[in-house]
């Protein structure tokens, strides 16, 4: 690597590398591209077929870094991002099915006569069977067309690497067939060279043996793609046209080339093609595919759209504000990318394994092959060995082609594709799980992190509330003033108007929502730190603090019960006097965010600790901490030490998750485990967090939870297969149990439990598709009970 590559700056570029079939694959071409100067990261991913390195571009050339890939025997493809990944991906994947497909259909027919020759002596097959099909030139010459044919690409792949001082899987498959067919034509020509004779010409175990890697390879290539499906999905979001006002014209062009600007019309049904702000018109918009939000937003005049979205009813003009890349479509599917791209910190030891696998089963097959070979055949051998699962005896096969069986087995039956496979599968599955709700993982390491918190940190201001004042509470001295709460209401947003305070604001926008007539007042004085005054109709009207009320004389004793009662909840009380008369009160405060006390309690039943972070005074804390269920509060805690308090949390062993809004709370969401940046809109890619929620809904802090546990369960699950298939596989093939069993597992079942070993982890990650978060679950069946509570009431209307 180079030397100081992480001072200057450097850039990153996709390639899209063919030929990856293991673990191993993975290693080796990190490995090339890690060593070329002016590269300073490199993550490649068996899954996607690709590889993203970083590099400082006037040390090093792209070109450089694909004839690196390409001098240890694999195929590149130029350097290409985003959609492009993904078509390529798709269309390799799909040329792979195809090719692996057609291999499959001439081996698997053939392999079958070759068995129902080589078996024809047993059970009711002579009576169907020929003479002419037990042939052992038959069987050699039809073995041969498998072997050269369907599995000549494993002979090839595995010398082409082996050139360039590569070892993968293929060249465990080359050894495995390349030996049973050697064996097999040897015993045929030449029976007395002491490898088993007639008795042991097993062709059917080359012809099963290449027949089973080929399904194996087949299956994989159809389900290796599937835990990519919901990145494609987000990408078929992106429209492919657009509707663009020019010149007083409306224009049909294709989506990206809509410049910042441009305005666009969206007729009701069609996608909207990039990020803007409505100018014209009132609509309903599906944001689900986005958000994850499942009901309909409305968008009227100066609401923001998103691209990709789907325009229900109406039709609106808007202008746009972000094109291309920029888009928050766009910018959603390149955090799913780095994230599916990334390793979280359990596959280290899996890829470590994996990158030695193949070596070292190779140095056990040796192994294997000289104890049987010097000693376990004289002390073991029994003529009456059977094969595992099958009628066939082994007979009086020699000391070499019994050794040799055995360790072909070994090479056959281990797996280290599943070990490669476990983690990294899973890990695209729940990024694009997490993405279909909203969630958006900016890494593998922070599903791993996320699954292991303990304890929730929420900032006040702007996450738990709405980060703006309003007014909770009007209460009317009526007995005095004789104004009801709405005429109290009304005139002091009649002295508010105009006012830039936050407080007067809230008192306008109050009234404004409950469509009270707003007057204008004579004379208007503020009284800093106090409140204001005004003149209203000849009256005199003043609205502020008690400081201000004391001063002026306002006996305030039939209010100051109310006022006690509403500040001790947290509220600012803020008193109207009229002519030096107690006319009322009015509360304010930043109130709850909707679903806050949900999310709270759904985080305390899944037994994490929650508190909440505030510079607010601890009265006004402890209220809101009250009212949303928390029950440990940091008050008076001012921006720049919020880090400092989640330090000091994670030096008591705590796993800490920060929810912030990712701007004032930068520091703290750096510094803790797991940074929660919520409610960021079309503004992802500037989020500090390490998890960004797409809508300002606190729930989506406990789907981030669940997917991330989902996930890692998945992970845990492929993890302890993969090892436990190797661990219990392996020996078994070394022929450990055979002094008690007399047993031996066969080449082609050993092929047969390696294929299925790899295909079964992909088929448990793909099971992850069906998971959905308990918030959505229920959600659905709270829609399914409505319907069903329609329909009936319906029917028995028209009964």
């Amino acid at each position: 690597m180079a030397q100081h590559a992480d001072t200057k700056e450097t850039v990153s570029v996709v390639l899209l590398v063919r030929g990856m079939s293991c673990a191993s694959c993975v290693a080796h071409v990190e490995l090339a591209l890690r060593e070329l100067p002016g590269v300073s990261n490199v993550v490649v991913g068996l899954t996607a077929g690709t590889a993203r390195v970083e590099y400082i571009p006037d040390q090093v050339l792209v070109e450089q870094m694909k004839q690196a890939v390409r001098d240890i025997g694999y195929e590149v493809v130029e350097n290409v991002e985003g959609g492009e990944v993904m078509d390529r991906e798709r269309a390799e994947r799909q040329q792979e099915i195809r090719r692996q497909g057609l291999y499959l259909l001439f081996a698997a027919p053939v392999s079958l006569i070759i068995m129902l020759g080589t078996f024809r002596d047993y059970w009711i097959l002579p009576y169907f069977v020929p003479d002419w099909l037990g042939n052992k030139l038959l069987l050699g010459l039809l073995t041969t067309l498998i072997v050269l044919g369907p599995g000549r690409q494993f002979f090839v792949n595995s010398f082409r690497g082996l050139r360039h001082g590569v070892t993968d899987m293929n060249l465990l498959y080359a050894t495995g067939i390349g030996a049973a067919y050697t064996i097999a034509v040897i015993n045929t020509l030449w029976p007395e060279a002491g490898f088993g004779g007639q008795g042991a010409t097993f062709y059917e175990s080359a012809a099963l043996l290449t027949t089973f890697i080929l399904l194996g390879r087949w299956l994989e290539a159809l389900t290796r793609g599937r835990t990519s499906e919901a990145i494609r999905k987000l990408m078929n979001l992106q429209p492919k046209v657009a509707h663009v006002l020019r010149d007083g014209r409306d224009f049909e062009i294709p989506a990206d080339e809509v410049v910042v600007s441009d305005l666009v019309l969206v007729r009701p049904g069609e996608r909207i093609p990039v990020d803007g702000l409505v100018l014209e018109g009132y609509s309903a918009v599906d944001e689900s595919m986005i958000t994850g939000e499942s009901i309909p937003v409305e968008k009227k005049v100066g609401d923001e759209v998103i691209g990709g979205t789907l325009n229900k009813t109406g039709a609106f003009k808007f202008q746009a504000t972000k094109v291309g890349k920029e888009t928050a479509l766009a910018q959603i599917i390149k955090l799913v990318e780095d994230a599916q791209a990334s390793k979280a910190p359990i596959q280290k030891l899996a890829d470590w394994v994996a990158g030695h696998f193949i070596l070292g089963v190779h140095a056990l097959a040796l192994l294997v092959f000289l104890f049987w070979f010097f000693a376990g055949y004289s002390y073991f051998f029994d003529p009456n060995t059977s094969f595992l699962l099958t009628p066939h005896k082994l007979g009086e096969i020699g000391v070499f082609g019994f050794s040799l069986l055995l360790s072909i087995t070994v090479l056959v039956i281990s797996c280290p594709c599943a070990v490669g496979l476990a983690t990294p599968s899973a890990m695209m599955a729940g990024t694009g799980k997490a993405a279909e709700h909203g969630v958006l993982f900016k890494g593998a390491d922070a599903i791993e992190a996320t699954s292991k918190l303990t304890t929730i940190i929420f900032d006040k201001t702007g996450t738990l509330t709405k980060g703006e004042p309003s007014v909770t509470d009007v209460s009317a001295n009526g007995s005095i003033s004789g104004l009801s709460e709405d005429e109290l209401l009304a005139l002091a947003a009649s002295v508010e108007k105009g006012s830039e305070h936050p407080l007067g604001e809230a008192i306008v926008r109050a009234a404004e929502q409950q469509g009270l007539a707003i007057a204008g007042v004579e004379s208007f004085n503020a009284i800093p730190g106090h409140g204001v005054e005004a003149c209203y109709q000849n009256r005199q009207i003043l609205l502020g603090n008690r400081k201000l009320m004391r001063e002026r004389n306002v006996d305030l004793a039939g209010l100051l019960p109310r006022a006690e009662s509403l500040e001790q909840e947290g509220k600012t009380v803020m008193f109207v006097a009229v002519d030096r008369e107690a006319a009322g009160l009015i509360a304010v405060a930043d109130t709850l965010k909707d679903f806050s006390r949900e999310a709270i309690a759904r985080l305390h039943r899944l037994g994490l600790a929650v508190v909440m972070i505030t510079g607010d005074n601890r009265c006004t804390a402890e209220a809101i901490a009250r009212q949303v269920g928390i029950d440990r509060v940091l008050a008076e805690v001012l921006p720049q030490d919020k880090a400092e308090e989640v330090s000091r949390l994670q030096s008591q062993g705590k796993r800490i998750a920060m929810v912030g809004d990712g701007i004032n709370d930068a520091p703290a969401l750096a510094q803790a485990d797991v940074g929660i940046a919520i409610g960021s809109g079309t503004d992802v890619a500037k989020e500090t967090g390490h998890v960004i929620l797409m809508k300002e809904d606190l729930r989506d802090v406990v789907v981030a939870l669940e997917v991330a546990k989902a996930t890692m369960r998945k992970v845990k699950q492929n993890l302890f297969w993969a090892f436990g298939y190797n661990t219990v596989m392996i020996p078994l093939a070394a022929g450990i149990f055979y002094p008690l069993a007399k047993l031996v597992v066969s080449p082609e079942l050993a092929a047969f439990l390696m294929a299925t070993s790899s295909v079964s982890v992909t088929l448990n990650t793909l099971l992850l598709k069906r998971f959905v978060p308990v918030l959505k679950r229920e959600e659905h069946q709270q829609a399914a009970t409505a319907g069903q509570w329609a329909t009936t009431t319906a029917t028995g209307i028209k009964g």
